[in-house]
């Protein structure tokens, strides 16, 4: 332990973490997702957006309040991790129920966007509209010397269709969250360690009375 331990030790400084930002990220293509996509006037909206909201604010009052108590940062860093579990719950209902494909974790469509680090809800949108695109079917024959699409419909051809902007959008999301989460856990276990080794503001404040009674003693 340092020789003059501060009784509130740097705390805030939320906006620097990755996983308030990501989280942030998730929120803004969540608001946009659920107003293109799910009825603004169903549960479902408020909830999604309700969720992904309370993943950025628990972040950030987690982080606040760490120079009191490392206890309060603990438990609203897990409502944050809580909450970002149950939106990505409802990305996997969306994709789920509407017959829509849930991308692999080894799908390369994942790594490519996060390989993107995409930092607004517009370059989310604009990796959407590409992946849309490129996938699009380019299947042509030469009739009488002449190109044309083909018309004939075939189980491969089926297969090779682009994803829905719904189905790329969702999965983009659920990237976007599967990230944050993952940092998510790690700073948990760091907070952890950091309680269990160094204890919260009430030993804190012990240790520094104990130091300037040691401090008076020795004049």
């Amino acid at each position: 332990m340092p020789s003059h331990e501060p009784l509130l030790p740097k705390h805030g400084g939320y906006r620097k973490l990755k996983s308030f930002q990501i989280a942030q990220l998730a929120y803004d293509v969540t608001v946009r997702f659920c107003d293109r996509y799910i009825d603004r006037k169903s549960r479902t909206h408020d909830q999604m957006t309700q969720a992904a909201r309370s993943g950025v604010q628990n972040i950030a009052e987690g982080s606040q309040a760490s120079g009191t108590s490392k206890k309060m940062e603990l438990k609203l860093t897990n409502v944050a991790r809580s909450s970002l579990e149950e939106l990505r719950r409802d990305y996997e209902d969306f994709l789920r129920q509407r017959r829509l494909a849930q991308w692999g974790r080894d799908d390369p469509r994942r790594a490519q966007l996060i390989a993107r680090r995409p930092a607004t809800a517009d370059d989310v949108a604009a990796w959407v509209r590409e992946v849309h695109e490129s996938a699009a079917p380019k299947d042509k024959r030469v009739l009488n010397g002449q190109s044309g699409p083909s018309t004939k419909s075939t189980s491969s051809t089926k297969s090779t269709l682009p994803p829905s902007y719904a189905e790329a959008a969702a999965n983009a999301a659920l990237v976007l969250i599967a990230v944050a989460c993952s940092l998510l856990d790690r700073q948990l276990a760091a907070q952890a360690a950091a309680f269990e080794r160094d204890g919260g503001f009430t030993e804190r404040l012990y240790r520094t009375r104990q130091q300037r009674r040691r401090g008076g003693e020795d004049q």
